[in-house]
């Protein structure tokens, strides 16, 4: 009979990374993020930022790791856009926090699983930026085009699964 000494399944499957690792990953993709969009003004539509987050999430399965990603990328993005300060960072947090708590519970390795979990956190990005920048700061004029959220998450999801690929050779072996 075998026994395992794992206790659950973030132990089973949690993944690691070098820090420099993840952190050049990060600061690619906030300068790619800000700068690829004033070259070619059709990628704005790109947030190499949230998938970022979405990896790192769902990879290292802690909720709370996944926050303070969430948040300080956010943040950065904050400082790199006209955007008024934290509305990114609220965003992401919650991004990152639900994405490792997910991780937590299902199998992530999945590409469809990938592909729902990257359109998913799309859209609630949206929602979350809707709600935070109508609600708190009470700026009327930002409404939510639903079709182009759509068109948003789908471009974005299509990106992420060839970064996710290439992320996962980065993880670190035991």
């Amino acid at each position: 009979m075998a026994i395992h000494g794992f206790t659950n399944r973030r132990e089973l499957e949690e993944h690691t990374f070098h820090p420099a690792l993840v952190l050049l990953a990060i600061l690619l993709a906030l300068f790619l993020g800000s700068y690829l969009p004033k070259l070619i003004p059709a990628l704005e539509i790109l947030d190499l930022p949230l998938i970022v987050v979405i990896f790192f999430s769902v990879s290292r399965r802690s909720p709370i790791a996944g926050t303070f990603t969430g948040a300080i990328v956010g943040i950065l993005q904050d400082l790199l856009t006209n955007h008024y300060l934290g509305i990114f960072g609220i965003a992401k947090s919650v991004v990152g926090y639900a994405a490792a708590s997910i991780g937590l519970r299902i199998d992530v390795e999945n590409i469809m699983t990938r592909v729902l979990l990257n359109f998913s956190f799309c859209l609630l990005q949206s929602i979350l930026l809707y709600l935070v920048s109508r609600l708190l700061l009470g700026v009327y004029g930002y409404s939510l085009q639903w079709l182009h959220e759509l068109l948003r998450a789908t471009v974005n999801t299509i990106v992420a699964i060839p970064i996710f690929f290439l992320l996962d050779y980065t993880r670190t072996r035991d």
